[in-house]
């Protein structure tokens, strides 16, 4: 075989995978169609949660040094036009202070990381030169895949690099390619949920504007900002700062007189209707997609055939949780599969995949879907641009609902961190009820289902840092059992498993428990005063 997993589509969801499965010693083959990384900015927003596992893969200080200049301030600002009326601003710290600030908070957002305002092609950058030092994993571009069929005790893929076909065979293929995919096509598996949403903005076809504007911060006389938000009734936008100097990415609806494709002197044209203006731009790349979806595949696989990232799931990106969610199905299919394939994962563990990650992509989409609705259905009022006190009163009213809008979009530790697998089967509950799932709030809890709580430690160590890379053994009261039979079956079965003594009081209280297991997607499987029989705990965790 030529590997052991291929990995179809080089995104995050790819790219992650190949960190997950290549860290494991498991030979990988990634062929992606492009010819490269991302070269447009596509997402624009690294939740908390993922920068928590890319602190785990140990490149999460190169993200966050990508992307805007860390004293620029990551704020959400709402205008009428980015040279006229600002009307609402939410207010962020910039990148350089996340460090410091993120040891310093509790409750909601007890973190090792910070959320990242970076652009996805700097995030693929990363992962993809990270990846390509990895042993066994390798990046091959500018193959696209035609078929894919499953031989029972093998996969073969059909791929051509422009000249020439080849088949490539593993013992499984991820499809992470994306909305169109071909692998989810080739299994029959459908997208459900909706596709036609109508709303004034962030539903229908929108024009993605991709430019350099070098005097952007002379032009615009308001203080700088992560997002720019056009608000009145000719030209809607939300636009990133990509670099925090000249080049920005503008989003905008395309109006029933706009071409559905505009040439790039027609999206000059839309530039300027949002700056109020005729600043001069270099256009470096325009494209329409379409917003309004809320969709998730009724399948994520088949046999030795499976899918992650956009190719089960798409979204109007608002909240950012497209590509986060991408991330999050790597982690959670990346142990699973090398388990799998290294015989300690039973013929239950790759079922919970779609178990685990099917509901969260339906409450992740949904989420989404309610932030466009908030944002998309609320349309500008004729006046908002008046220089009249009608105007005035216009903007303060919008104002208002503006600033509680980016609260409740921008503020969303609950969807970051509150993710649920309750009633997986590789679980072992303890009879308790995690809290509610909020979107602006979140409960640390050690309910068994969800992500492990955090901490920071005595000595200035994020608790995640002591993690193993699978499996942890947390002991946490000053008298829990030792844990040494739990590790004995582990090592007979051939579970990674690493045992932590932290016998603090905090931390105790803070899992309600003596012990907890953690998975190795930080994932809390059990937790208890007592071991139960190790034999049986282990196989429950691992699928058999």
């Amino acid at each position: 075989m030529d590997a052991e997993v291929i990995l179809v589509g080089g995104g995050p969801a790819g790219l992650m995978l190949a960190h997950e499965l290549g860290r494991r010693g498991i030979s990988v083959l990634l062929l992606e169609e492009d010819t490269g990384t991302a070269v447009n900015p596509q997402a624009n927003a690294t939740q908390a949660r993922s920068m928590e596992h890319y602190r785990r893969l140990g490149f999460v200080d190169a993200v966050r040094a990508k992307g805007l200049p860390p004293t620029y301030p990551t704020d959400i600002a709402y205008f009428t036009r980015y040279t006229t009326h600002e009307i609402a601003r939410f207010p962020l710290p910039p990148s350089g202070i996340a460090n410091d600030m993120v040891r310093g908070l509790s409750g909601s957002w007890s973190a090792a990381e910070l959320p990242h305002r970076v652009s996805q092609m700097f995030v693929e950058q990363v992962m993809h030169r990270e990846a390509e030092k990895l042993p066994g994993v390798t990046l091959l571009h500018g193959w696209r895949v035609s078929a894919v069929s499953d031989h029972g005790s093998h996969i073969e893929v059909l791929a051509g690099d422009g000249h020439h076909e080849r088949s490539f065979t593993a013992a499984y293929v991820v499809g992470c390619d994306g909305a169109r995919s071909i692998i989810r096509q080739s299994l029959d598996i459908q997208y459900e949920g909706d596709t036609g949403a109508v709303r004034d903005f962030m539903g229908g076809r929108m024009h993605a504007i991709y430019f350099r504007l070098p005097k952007f911060y002379d032009i615009v006389p308001h203080a700088p900002a992560w997002m720019y938000w056009a608000f009145n009734p000719q030209r809607r936008s939300f636009m990133a700062a990509v670099d925090g100097h000249q080049q920005f990415v503008a989003h905008t609806q395309l109006r029933p007189h706009d071409p559905q494709e505009p040439t790039r002197a027609e999206s000059r044209r839309m530039v300027h209707e949002l700056f109020g203006a005729e600043v001069d731009i270099e256009v470096f790349d325009n494209s329409s997609w379409t917003a309004g979806f809320a969709l998730v595949a009724n399948s994520y696989g088949r046999g030795r055939i499976l899918l992650a990232g956009d190719a089960v799931h798409l979204f109007t990106p608002a909240g950012g949780l497209g590509y986060n969610t991408a991330v999050e199905d790597a982690v959670n299919l990346g142990w699973k599969l090398a388990a799998t394939l290294r015989g300690w994962g039973g013929p239950g563990l790759l079922a919970s995949y779609q178990i685990e990650r099917q509901p969260v992509a339906r409450r992740n989409t949904g989420y989404a879907r309610g932030f466009a609705d908030s944002i998309g259905l609320y349309a500008p009022t004729p006046e908002i641009e008046d220089d009249t006190p009608e105007g005035a009163a216009a903007r303060v009213a919008a104002g208002t609902y503006l600033n509680a809008h980016a609260r409740a979009e921008f503020d969303i530790p609950g969807v970051t961190f509150g993710a649920r697998f309750d009633g997986s089967p590789i679980l072992l509950s303890d009879g308790t009820a995690p809290p509610p799932d909020a979107a602006n709030s979140y409960t640390p809890t050690a309910c068994p289902g969800g992500r492990a709580p955090h901490a920071w430690l005595p000595d200035g160590a994020s608790l995640y840092d002591r993690f193993g890379f699978d499996f942890t053994l947390l002991r946490l009261g000053h008298h829990a059992e030792d844990g040494i039979p739990l590790a004995d079956e582990a090592a007979r079965r051939g579970i990674p498993l690493k045992i932590v003594d932290l016998p603090d009081d905090a931390l105790r209280d803070l899992y309600e428990a003596d012990l907890a297991l953690i998975r190795p997607d930080q994932v809390v499987a059990w937790r208890g005063d007592a071991l139960p029989d190790p034999a049986m705990l282990l196989a429950r965790v691992t699928g058999f």
